[in-house]
């Protein structure tokens, strides 16, 4: 299978990079300094998404603002602990791709992924996150967004995405979406294409965008 694209729209956490330490350690902390259960916890869903929905779903309003500042700070104080790592295929995958031809799409604040990406040694030209939108993933904001300061038709973009919820943003942003499955199983995944992770694909320049395949 190929897909062609003139522009690649990379999810961060869990297609790029993993922190599943790091945002369980931080998010525990956040919990219990605000009171809220495990079962409490446990009810909302956590990938994908701002920290202010997460925040908002589980405290009051006014509270919301403070709580979100906090876990930005734990999580970005969390990075140098290691709690950050390259998925498998990632740096080869992005070392084949022009500055310009792809962007990170992150529900994480700009501090947090900055943080984070350099952590690992990325340094995207164009990078979205939660500070840029209005209307998070599953709201296909994010996505085109990214394919405007990129300057390509959303109908030429690809998104590559490890949640449900940023597939869904992807799709209704009228791009093709390609699900990696290491954070959920495939059949959670609804997307054109679904692989292990980035080592799965690899990615040819051409005259007007680029190529993806899947690896023999």
């Amino acid at each position: 299978m190929k897909i062609h694209a003139e522009a690649l729209l990379f999810d961060n956490d869990g297609t790029l990079v993993s922190s599943l330490e790091s945002v369980h350690r931080c998010w525990t902390r956040w919990a219990g300094e605000y009171g809220i259960t495990a079962e409490e916890f446990a009810r909302v869903e956590l990938h994908g998404r701002t920290a202010a929905e997460i925040a908002a779903d589980l405290l009051p309003a006014d509270v919301v603002p403070a709580a979100v500042a906090r876990i930005e700070e734990l999580e970005v104080q969390d990075v140098p602990n290691g709690g950050v790592r390259l998925l498998p295929g990632t740096r080869a995958f992005l070392d084949s791709l022009p500055a310009d031809r792809w962007a990170v799409v992150t529900s994480a604040t700009r501090r947090l992924a900055e943080a984070r990406l350099e952590a690992v040694g990325i340094l995207p030209k164009t990078l979205v996150a939660a500070d840029d939108v209005t209307r998070g993933k599953p709201d296909p904001e994010p996505y085109l967004l990214a394919a405007r300061e990129l300057g390509v038709d959303p109908a030429r973009c690809v998104v590559l995405e490890d949640a449900p919820a940023g597939l869904r943003a992807g799709r209704a942003a009228g791009m093709t979406t390609v699900a990696l499955t290491t954070t959920h199983r495939a059949h959670e995944l609804d997307a054109d294409l679904v692989v292990e992770d980035l080592s799965a694909l690899s990615a040819q320049v051409t005259a007007v965008g680029v190529e993806i395949s899947v690896r023999a």
